[in-house]
């Protein structure tokens, strides 16, 4: 696969002047270690984070990807898919803060790799890839072979425990927490001969009489007392059968405290196998030993969480995030780095706060500027920005990065940090410092909206969603109607053409819109009329031109239907395929939890959906 991808076209696209100047720290698993320490004091000292991610692909169908008649629910059913199926390759943090018109940032450039580094299936076995993003990397100038040898590989929190399991690695106890029950006759039984045991192998090792016996006497003493060495110090094992038994052990210990250390051996199913004792030779040596004990465990921690030590990083500074589409990149972090997706939006909300408690979404502050509503491209607003108000903001990034000048890798997170800080400047908003982990309130309404057709704060809050458009009506999801079976070569305004006259329904005021080249969607504005056109496709009274169309192939299908399909997973590459999949069900149109109560969208003027924009 290496061989393979270094073949690609290694060419660097231009960068404007501005960008030129910008330096990124391109960071690979050869320089993680020291950009760790000095990443932990920038996020310290900075007021937001900015990610952005760098994926192996989105969406493998136009209608695969969020659409402004989609719901939070089926919003998240489509980011969650594209999050378990695709992969990250990059991953770009910039902490930074803004001083009046000064942004200062210090963003990096986090190149990973799910590599299985403890050759234990995890964090993934594959992962798709789509050939327009893979060109697109290497166009920019992509390493791929520096990416599959040296990227940075992670385990999620929830991979972390089961790793740990099988690397079954002896863990240092530094605290024994005594149980409030009383000993039974056979734990009393159990405790008094581990103790005898422990005792004469202690006596028998700090004997010095012992140690000038012969070779074979010494090897049958050390035979006979269970004597073994952790590196140069004398150990024995204590065999245990339950949790209960290592506590008696552990408690007991305690009378020895002044030499002697515990560590507990792992069996294979999770439980503890083993008490290893360790012998010091003096109060020195066991706080020599015991630093040496968790230096290692923090060096098997660090291997074993990988990438994703940046990640708690950013939750413990408690930081607010800043991202551009929110809700594909945080399905994706919740996914690689935390747990996986949980099924419905309610639930990924509430985890995802007990990480990161503030998202910003710049897209939703955009907003705030008519213009910018539709636009969805981050040099595109910045250059109208920088056309339409005067708001300067000059950015200082302090890194001396020499090795990987000239790449620009990692520049979309500064492009947000800076997009942000000049929307802040126009919208009069001025963010809180860094002593101050909380939100301006004029910031805070902005905040944890993940879902990218909220049309403002406020819309946000009861499950609408929204387009971006000048010109928006709402309707309710249960006046829409899905349309398949007609000619791929149909447009919006032929069929609306076609529809108009073939029944009593299409009398009053509808809209029609392609959603792909097999489907549309039809809404009613007239409330009522969207349940009688579904009843009179079925019914056998069909008559005049409407009959004649569906006796071509013509199909319908409520939104319901449509909100099964996301929730099932029924993700063909045509949505008339999967529509026409999700009726063949008879029980998948019970309603689901979270999405009982009926829901509005927003509607646009326009007839015709382009798809090159899909």
């Amino acid at each position: 696969m290496a061989a393979l991808l270094s073949l690609l076209p290694q060419r660097r696209c231009l960068c404007t002047k501005p960008h030129n100047k910008w330096s990124v720290k391109q960071v690979t698993k050869l320089n993680f270690e020291e950009s760790l320490s000095e990443i932990k004091t920038h996020i310290a000292h900075s007021d937001f984070i900015a990610v952005s991610l760098q994926r192996t692909g989105s969406v493998s169908a136009p209608w695969h990807r969020v659409l402004p008649f989609d719901t939070p629910h089926t919003a998240y059913a489509k980011a969650k898919r594209a999050a378990e199926r695709f992969q990250l390759l990059q991953f770009a943090v910039c902490p930074f803060s803004i001083r009046a018109s000064k942004l200062l940032a210090h963003p990096y450039n986090f190149h990973l790799f799910p590599r299985d580094e403890l050759k234990m299936g995890m964090p993934s076995y594959s992962f798709s890839c789509q050939t327009s993003y893979l060109t697109s990397m290497a166009r920019d100038g992509f390493d791929f072979n520096a990416c599959i040898y040296d990227g940075i590989s992670y385990l999620s929190r929830a991979q972390e425990p089961a790793a740990r399991l099988q690397m079954r690695n002896p863990m240092p106890i530094t605290h024994v927490v005594k149980s409030s029950s009383t000993p039974s006759v056979a734990d009393s039984v159990f405790i008094e001969r581990v103790k005898s045991r422990v005792k004469h192998w202690r006596n028998a090792c700090k004997d010095s009489s012992a140690n000038r016996d012969e070779p074979l006497l010494s090897s049958l003493r050390k035979l006979v007392l269970g004597n073994e060495e952790y590196g140069t110090r004398p150990c024995m094992n204590i065999d245990v059968c339950s949790e209960r038994q290592v506590q008696l052990v552990l408690e007991m210990l305690e009378e020895f405290s002044d030499d002697l250390v515990p560590l507990i051996i792992p069996a294979k199913g999770g439980a503890t196998q083993t008490v290893r004792v360790i012998l010091t030779s003096s109060k020195e040596d066991k706080v020599l030993l015991q630093n040496e004990l968790q230096n290692l465990q923090d060096e098997q921690t660090k291997k074993v969480r990988g990438f994703r030590e940046v990640i708690d990083l950013i939750s413990a500074s408690q930081r607010p995030v800043v991202s551009h589409n929110s809700l594909n990149d945080f399905t994706f972090i919740h996914s690689k780095f935390i747990t996986p997706l949980p099924p419905n939006v309610d639930e990924f909300m509430c985890s995802l706060r007990l990480v990161f408690p503030l998202v910003l979404d710049v897209q939703q502050l955009m907003k705030e500027i008519g213009p910018l509503r539709k636009v969805t491209n981050i040099p595109t607003a910045i250059s109208y920005l920088k056309d339409h108000f005067f708001a300067p903001i000059d950015m200082e990034t302090l890194h001396q990065d020499t090795v990987n000048e000239g790449k620009i890798h990692g520049h979309n997170v500064l492009r947000i940090a800076y997009l942000f800080a000049k929307l802040c400047s126009i919208l009069r908003i001025a963010p809180a410092e860094s002593d101050n982990k909380s939100l301006v309130p004029a910031l805070e309404e902005y905040a944890n909206i993940l879902n990218p057709c909220s049309m403002s704060p406020q819309e946000s809050t009861d499950g609408d969603v929204s387009i971006w458009t000048n010109s928006t009506r709402k309707v309710s999801c249960e006046h829409l109607v899905f349309l398949w079976g007609f000619k791929r070569t149909m447009t919006a305004g032929k069929l609306k053409s076609l529809l108009q006259g073939s029944h009593d329904v299409f009398s009053e005021e509808f809209d029609v819109r392609l959603v792909d080249k097999s489907c549309a969607i039809v809404v009613f504005w007239k409330p009522g009329l969207s349940e009688t056109f579904l009843n009179v496709m079925n019914s056998e009274e069909i008559c005049g031109s409407l009959r004649e169309m569906v006796s071509e192939g013509l199909r319908a299908a409520c939104y319901a239907n449509y909100k099964n399909i996301c929730r099932l997973g029924i993700w063909e590459a045509d949505l008339a395929e999967s529509l026409e999949k999700v009726l063949e069900e008879p029980d998948c149109l019970g309603k689901t939890d979270s999405e009982t109560n009926p829901l509005e969208v927003h509607w646009f003027s326009d007839l015709v959906i382009n798809l090159d924009d899909l």
